[in-house]
């Protein structure tokens, strides 16, 4: 298919068979014969599947790229950048790429240790000390020496979501930041960092949650070890030597000069309409790119790789927790395995956006997905990997869930309640544990599994036992009873848990109140006082706040309430918490 222009159509597709040429005819001098038939009947296969793309994941502009071997084989670029205005969308229209941008930060620690900055030299001169000894004695800096030597944190365990830290913007809720407010990184992050060094949800290395502010810290350590910024770290690291031209750090996420406005909604139910960010960010996600930028890093790090040298060689290695257990996060990067297929990704979200990007090692595979609105970018650009090296699931047994499974359970661990329902299709069950649901399929009667997850039902369907692998936990969990008299007015019921709570380790204060089987719950901290909350009642004690939208995306979810008793019987405390941000104590005031 011959490539138009994007500024005369919302819709344009290119195919690429060489280094640079943009179309399959300009590259066919350089093949002959059987390979020049195999490379046509691929990219005939790429230009296929990457057809269906639009209309399958729906939205006001997206575009996608695939590349073999280093090189450009396919794109297709849609739609708008600018609903109101008409702007197509084009390869180089900027977009926030998000969390994309950690890999890109912790790119800079093999290259900082490799060539280390004049600073770092003239440090190491001093003090005989190497760039890991700089970057973990700076972390002790910006921390606390106690708080390192306590939970024996090290800047590893940031880079791979292994800190035990909580989330920063999980947190914002909890400090009464309104979804749409200012957040910046000069007023806000040392309060943000004081709040979060005084405990974790776990023992760092020996599991796993993301948690932003790992990222945010990391680059404090790097900048400060290094005596350079992180733009021109980048500039002169990543960017450069990825020949990524336009790529930039942009801080402001309300600023799109030359950028492409990004969509909440959809078309179905409430339409489209403009998002609205205004939280700064950087070593964690504040990376702006265009789809050529995202080309030319995926033709560097196929380069890297295929040398087996440079940053991306050393920090897409497997990993393992400190216990030797195989981790699926390292170093910014996931690693994913498709139908055996092992994958090296990482995704993008912001209100508005979502971004993914992934490279197959062995098959030397690209796709980047880059949306303007939320469709699932990540599983789009799985579904393309699959569709183009025919990846299929192998088909099994249906075997339908009993009643025994669906309900909402307790981890008394974690403090977080978890819920079962019925899957899309028949024999599996949906779990709603993290942030998105996860469809497991059931084995046999009380087994269910997917590539994370090992599920088993217990005690005639009371205890529900999964396996994380990916978290490096198992969560055992019992079914909570939805009861209460029912002959009680709600009013009377609900009224016990209504009144204030106070958290002095992170400085937030939650106040609930409600009547007539409503109840509400508002946050008050640093950032201000939060817009209203909905909760609901799970089970027993147990109680979820509802956060279906917040500064960063996606949203936490539901917090779990879990309230605490006296031996009175009378409501004392409550514990709040989400995958991202566990265990938090709040006592009754």
């Amino acid at each position: 298919m011959m490539p138009c222009s994007p500024s005369k159509s919302p819709l344009s597709v290119s195919l690429a068979v060489g280094h640079d040429g943009p179309k399959l005819s300009s590259v066919r001098r350089f093949c002959t014969g059987r390979q020049a038939a195999n490379m046509t009947s691929f990219a005939d296969t790429v230009a296929q599947v990457l057809e269906t793309v639009p209309s399958t994941w729906r939205g006001p502009g997206g575009s996608v790229a695939v590349l073999k071997d280093g090189e450009l084989v396919g794109q297709q670029v849609w739609g708008y950048s600018d609903l109101d205005t008409r702007t197509p969308l084009s390869a180089d229209t900027l977009l926030p790429i998000c969390s994309i941008t950690k890999q890109m930060l912790c790119a800079l620690l093999p290259s900082l240790e490799r060539n280390p900055t004049p600073a770092m030299q003239a440090r190491s001169g001093s003090g005989s000390t190497d760039a890991k000894t700089q970057f973990q004695d700076q972390l002790s800096e910006i921390l606390g020496a106690d708080f390192v030597k306590q939970t024996g944190l090290k800047v590893h365990h940031l880079a791979n979501n292994a800190s035990g830290i909580r989330d920063y913007w999980a947190l914002t809720v909890l400090w009464g930041a309104k979804l749409d407010q200012k957040f910046s990184i000069d007023e806000h992050i040392p309060q943000v960092i004081e709040r979060v060094s005084r405990s974790v949800h776990f023992t760092p290395g020996m599991g796993y949650s993301y948690s932003n502010v790992n990222f945010v810290i990391l680059q404090r350590v790097i900048e400060a070890v290094s005596g350079q910024t992180f733009d021109e770290l980048l500039a002169q690291r990543v960017f450069g030597p990825s020949s990524m031209k336009s790529a930039f750090v942009g801080a402001d996420s309300s600023l799109h000069p030359t950028r492409c406005q990004g969509y909440e909604g959809n078309a179905t139910e409430v339409g489209y309409f403009p998002a609205i960010n205004r939280i700064e960010w950087a070593g964690d996600a504040g990376i702006v790119a265009s789809l050529n930028d995202m080309i030319a890093y995926e033709k560097s790090l196929d380069r890297q790789w295929t040398a087996k040298q440079g940053w991306f060689w050393d920090n897409a290695q497997p990993a393992t927790y400190d216990d030797g257990t195989p981790a699926h996060y390292a170093n910014g990067l996931q690693s994913v395995d498709v139908l055996g297929v092992r994958t090296v990704r990482h995704g993008g979200a912001l209100r508005g956006y979502r971004l993914h990007r992934c490279y197959a090692p062995e098959q030397r595979l690209s796709v980047i997905v880059m949306f303007n609105h939320e469709a699932d970018a990540a599983a789009a650009a799985t579904s393309v990997l699959q569709k183009i090296l025919g990846l299929k699931q192998p088909e099994t047994l249906v075997v339908q869930a009993g009643q025994e499974w669906f309900g909402s359970y307790f981890d008394e661990e974690a403090q977080m309640f978890l819920t079962v329902a019925e899957g899309k299709k028949p024999g599996e069950i949906k779990i709603s544990y993290v942030r998105a649901p996860e469809t497991v399929k059931l084995t046999d009667a009380t087994h269910a599994q997917s590539p994370t997850l090992n599920v088993s039902l217990e005690g005639d369907g009371n205890v529900i036992v999964m396996k994380r692998t990916e978290d490096n936990r198992t969560v055992r969990a019992t079914k909570l009873s939805s009861g209460g008299n029912m002959n009680v007015a709600k009013t009377e019921i609900y009224a016990p848990f209504l009144g204030s709570y106070y958290c002095e380790e992170i400085d937030s204060k939650l106040t609930i109140q409600g009547h007539s089987g409503m109840l509400y719950g508002v946050f008050e901290g640093f950032l201000g006082t939060g817009a209203v909350h909905l909760i609901r009642h799970v089970g027993e004690d147990i109680w979820a706040l509802e956060c279906a939208r917040s500064m960063d995306a996606p949203a936490p979810g539901d917090w779990t309430l879990a309230f605490k008793r006296d031996e009175a019987g009378n409501v004392a405390g409550i514990t709040v918490g989400c995958w991202l941000a566990r265990k938090i104590e709040y006592k009754k005031v």
